[in-house]
């Protein structure tokens, strides 16, 4: 009987995170690494990527930072040259970049973002970043790992893929409408639409894909954000940034062996109700 604890590891296995220098990508990277494998962190942000890389290497782990722009075909394969030279092929990618539009002091006062006078261009670049973005990196990443015959491809979701935003949550007492732009449900909705449509096209080549759903992570957001963000949850709270690893770790692994096209929820029951 195999040793269950032993299907979490991945050494011997080359991961890359995009948006690795990120709020979650860096967790993600760390995770990967204390697992064994050897960690890309991808991000467009070189200095972001290169703290999250440096702090991994510090602990012993084995990590790059690599800048890749992944709405650029060009500067993926660029960036996937140096992984391929580091490390050889490819085991696990996960897709974690994407344009999330910030609700903490310090971004009060961005731009308005209401339905009816959504500026195109805005538009146009998230789902370059957030839908687009994820579909080049699983088109440059797929052919290494169909040349080392398997893979695990993690897409990252959000619950405002699944439901539409709770709008009220972004209103603040005498500060003009705010809103959580169209583009972040309608991209994240179609990352799933994605991650089914590769696990069944990819159906009989042992490249598994899945996506993990976060529920809100906390981030230095205000009081009265948190506390309604909580109630609206079954268990009350806002998500540590460390609690999502565990799902990651167990999707990317041979864990999760028999799971394909699925999408875990992390969300603190948001959705249940």
């Amino acid at each position: 009987m195999s040793d269950i604890f032993e299907r979490f590891r991945l050494n011997g296995q080359t991961a890359i995170v995009t948006g690795g220098g990120g709020l979650l990508g860096g967790e993600f990277c760390k995770t990967l690494a204390g697992a064994g494998a050897s960690v890309a962190v991808m991000d467009v942000d070189s200095a972001r990527a290169e703290i999250v890389a440096s702090s991994i290497r510090q602990s012993g782990g084995a990590a790059k930072a690599i800048r890749a722009d992944i709405t650029d075909p060009a500067s993926l394969h660029g960036a996937l040259e140096a992984v391929h030279g580091e490390w050889g092929e490819v085991a696990i990618l996960v897709n974690c970049a994407a344009k999330d539009p910030k609700f903490d002091p310090t971004h009060r006062g961005d731009d308005a973002n209401d339905f009816e006078a959504f500026p195109l261009a805005v538009w146009d670049e998230a789902l370059r970043v957030n839908l687009t973005g994820s579909f080049l990196a699983a088109q440059a990443v797929v052919p290494s790992m169909l040349r080392r015959g398997s893979g695990s491809i993690v897409n990252i979701c959000s619950t405002y893929g699944l439901v539409g935003p709770d709008q009220r949550l972004y209103q603040e007492p005498g500060q003009p409408p705010r809103f959580k732009p169209v583009y972040y449900s309608v991209t994240k909705a179609g990352i799933l639409g994605l991650t089914r449509y590769l696990a069944a096209y990819y159906a009989g080549k042992s490249i598994r894909v899945n996506a993990l759903t976060p529920g809100g992570v906390f981030n230095g957001q205000d009081d009265a954000f948190v506390g309604q963000y909580s109630s609206r949850t079954p268990l009350g709270r806002m998500a540590d940034r460390h609690e999502m690893s565990g799902a990651l770790l167990f999707l990317v692994s041979d864990a999760s062996s028999y799971m394909t096209g699925a999408n875990l929820l992390v969300d603190g029951g948001w959705t249940a109700w």
